[in-house]
């Protein structure tokens, strides 16, 4: 492990960055620099420019990970080299918004049937019947259910 690499795993880790994110930003580190065949210390805002062109042309990539191999460029060039970034020069891709595909009552059912144990099947009925989000369903308790009343009820709100 190259020293830079070291340091930019620290810096994340002491930011309590996500492992998935970690792992993501240092692979990002590495292809830039694998791609110029120099260590990124060496390399500038003209790198930066043609590598985003790159991912854009050469590679295909979505805008939403061109946002985030430049996020991982970013926070090298910023926190740990202690360079200076310019968003002029180096702009962020236009957000691509998608709206979430709604399933008919048929796909829901077929859905919910494929589920293989009973509990998965709980879950989803109980996701699609409260339209709760993932961590709500997964913090509720019995008690939190009223079976007479057919309610679900308690504080199943996200911290």
């Amino acid at each position: 492990m190259t020293r830079l690499r070291q340091i930019m795993l620290e810096e994340l880790e002491r930011r309590n960055y996500a492992p998935s994110t970690i792992g993501a930003y240092l692979r990002t580190v590495e292809h830039f620099a694998r791609y110029f065949r120099c260590p990124p210390d060496r390399l500038g805002t003209e790198h930066i420019r043609q590598y985003q062109a790159a991912m854009f042309r050469t590679w295909k990539l979505s805008p939403n990970t061109v946002t985030q191999r430049l996020a991982a460029l970013r926070f090298l060039y910023i926190q740990v080299l202690q360079r200076g970034w310019s968003v002029a020069e180096t702009p962020y891709p236009k957000k691509v918004l998608r709206l979430p595909q709604i399933l008919s009552q048929q796909e829901v059912a077929r859905l919910i049937d494929a589920a293989e144990p009973p509990f998965h099947r709980v879950l989803l009925m109980t996701l699609y019947a409260t339209s709760a989000r993932r961590a709500e369903v997964a913090r509720l308790k019995i008690t939190d259910i009223d079976s007479e009343r057919m309610v679900v009820q308690g504080d199943t709100k996200t911290p």
